[in-house]
């Protein structure tokens, strides 16, 4: 619509307290999101940190199921993969008129679904509530709450309306696209879709709950560590050569001239934003999954980086334990004396990096960005569709507690510890 503003007659070049000086036009504007495609983010790259709240629902980890395991681990109405972790903020069993939070999480205990509620207040030690259903472990929080309620006066609730699966966010719709997501998923027949199956979240079937060699869970009693070490024979920066200077680009780089070296920084740099096209995730010739070159990798290449939690020592023993009492694959790397990354939950691709007694990369700890940072570097060149693997150094141990290696190399030791 086009208007226009007149002056009276015969008042041409006089200032009137009617004139109109500014014109404007306030237009709302909706931005459609790619709702699904946000979702596909936060699920391939966990290393960036993306966290779902839906609500008062906050979801840590999505978690994965072997084929053996889709029997079982489903309902009509929700999926439960095993390492599923999410934080539901509700009210107190403690107190009628307070909230906490109840962290929910879904493990495999003897091939069957168990449904564990981590009780934590402000105040109190936490308390681990557990149960085969879902329904059956929040029964155990909402009767409590029911009866706090009641005593203080405040606004009744009605449990019995209430559905474990929706308290444990497995029927949130996010959460219901991505389950709905997994692969082999199709072998659920008691569970009635409600979105089908969406490419965008397309996650790499699971052989072995572990993935790779080192984290096959185990059964007995006793117990070793499981913790990569880095490599002593570090790759000085001097002789460290970034992929954009050694690939055959513009014409490459003639073979009686050195190629130009970069500080690390920069190859870190380049590297963090390249990494997914140097990799991909595949069925493993050693053991479970592992991690192949997509594409031919040059000697003295950063690959990818190990990402995960730094933790403490004390820290990373009390996890240990915690992982070895849920039969849970381990994926943990030292830095150094004090402080391990843990990659068990929050970890990327790189923990699916298998050991090898001839491994063709190095796993070094180097010092850019302010901070430390495990890298998987090429220590030769590497064929594209060649698996990638690094020698995890695990300290040596006798007996009954010695890993065997599968890796298949001429100069095999036949074990990993």
């Amino acid at each position: 619509m086009l208007c226009h503003a007149h002056r009276p007659r015969g008042t041409a070049g006089q200032a009137l307290e009617h004139e109109l000086r500014c014109f404007a036009v306030f237009r709302r504007v909706y931005v459609q999101r790619d709702e699904v495609r946000q979702i596909a983010t936060a699920v391939q790259q966990p290393e960036l940190g993306y966290t779902f709240r839906v609500g008062s629902l906050v979801l840590h980890a999505m978690g994965q199921l072997t084929p053996l395991q889709m029997a079982d681990f489903h309902s009509p109405t929700a999926i439960f993969p095993v390492g599923y972790e999410a934080c539901r903020i509700y009210w107190s069993m403690r107190h009628g008129n307070r909230r906490c939070r109840y962290i929910c999480s879904v493990e495999d205990k003897e091939g069957l679904p168990e449904f564990t509620i981590r009780v934590i207040e402000q105040g109190y030690q936490d308390l681990v509530l557990t149960d085969t259903t879902a329904k059956g472990v929040w029964d155990k929080v909402l009767g409590p709450v029911a009866e706090k309620r009641t005593e203080s006066g405040t606004l009744k609730l009605f449990p019995v309306y209430l559905k474990g699966e929706d308290l444990f966010g497995l029927t949130v719709p996010a959460v219901t696209k991505i389950t709905e997501s997994l692969p082999g998923v199709e072998a659920c027949d008691r569970y009635s879709f409600r979105y089908g199956r969406n490419p965008l979240v397309e996650l790499p079937l699971m052989f072995n709950p572990a993935g790779s060699a080192r984290a096959q869970p185990r059964t007995s009693s006793h117990y070793t560590s499981l913790v990569i070490r880095p490599q002593p024979q570090v790759v000085s920066g001097s002789n460290a050569r970034s992929n954009q200077n050694v690939a055959q680009g513009e014409g490459g780089t003639p073979h009686n001239k050195s190629p130009v070296v970069h500080p690390r920084s920069s190859q870190y740099r380049w590297m963090k934003s390249e990494w997914r096209a140097n990799v991909y995730l595949a069925r493993s010739r050693i053991q479970g999954l592992g991690l192949f070159a997509a594409r031919d990798i040059e000697k003295h290449t950063m690959v990818i980086e190990y990402n995960g939690t730094i933790l403490r020592n004390e820290v990373t023993i009390r996890k240990e334990n915690i992982y070895r009492s849920q039969n849970r694959a381990v994926f943990m790397f030292r830095i150094d004396s004090e402080h391990v990354v843990d990659a068990t939950r929050t970890g990327g691709l790189a923990r699916y990096i298998n050991h090898s007694c001839a491994p063709n990369c190095v796993a070094e700890v180097v010092t850019c960005e302010r901070g430390y940072k495990i890298i998987i570097s090429s220590i030769r060149r590497i064929e594209k569709g060649e698996e990638l693997c690094f020698d995890y150094q695990f300290d040596t141990v006798e007996g009954q507690h010695k890993i065997a290696c599968h890796c298949g190399a001429p100069e095999c030791r036949k074990w990993i510890n």
